[in-house]
């Protein structure tokens, strides 16, 4: 098989698929041999500066409209769900110090963080219970989930704002201390941490009943 030819296999399993597919699914739907990453590097190339373009996000393959062009596909609508501030703090906090605890993010906010403020999250895929913390009381951990960096077209954690592109979009006080930091996503993943192993429906017990307002 030409290299030719696996791009164009390529090309038409992307288009097809309803999500994005990973290389590992797309060797598994071509022929044993198939040089699926030197025809995805080849498409991407093709694809630059086009209408549409092929990314990859959290490890899988896409075609999308160019970010560029994404004002042709708006439309006003109300939306039925927006996250409250209170979701949003909390989601930010998970991002940048997963995995992190409940109580680690009330400490982050200053306040306590409401049972319905992580439930809207998990609900929306955005964040999942990732696993315990070696401390009395084995806490459970949260991180965010690919579903995050889809809605936010990122390839991965590395690629969320850092301080100094916060401060551009004023996002950040000029008047922060000196030794202010924003943390490195996944610094410190996996460390004093065991998996869940299928703890999740006992945990999700705590979320069910009347919901509480939001911090």
């Amino acid at each position: 098989m030409s290299a030719a030819d696996t791009e164009r296999e390529v090309e038409a399993l992307l288009f097809a698929a309803a999500g994005p597919l990973s290389e590992a699914e797309l060797e598994r739907r071509l022929p044993q041999g198939a040089g699926v990453a030197a025809a995805l590097a080849a498409l991407q190339a093709r694809y630059a500066g086009r209408g549409v373009e092929l990314v990859c996000v959290a490890g899988r393959w896409r075609l999308q409209t160019a970010a560029d062009l994404a004002w042709l596909m708006t439309e006003e609508r109300d939306e039925p769900r927006r996250l409250s501030k209170a979701a949003q703090e909390t989601l930010a906090i998970i991002a940048y110090h997963q995995p992190v605890t409940r109580a680690e993010i009330e400490l982050v906010r200053g306040v306590q963080t409401s049972r319905g403020t992580l439930d809207t999250l998990l609900e929306l895929s955005l964040v999942r219970m990732r696993g315990r913390r070696r401390t009395p009381g084995r806490p459970v951990t949260f991180g965010t989930t690919d579903r995050f960096l889809e809605h936010f077209g990122l390839a991965n954690l590395a690629d969320l704002p850092g301080i100094g592109e916060m401060r551009a979009a004023g996002l950040l006080s000029l008047d922060l201390p000196a030794d202010f930091a924003v943390p490195t996503p996944g610094a410190t993943d996996g460390v004093d941490e065991d998996p869940l192993e299928d703890e999740a429906p006992e945990f999700n017990q705590d979320f069910i009943g009347e919901r509480e307002d939001e911090a």
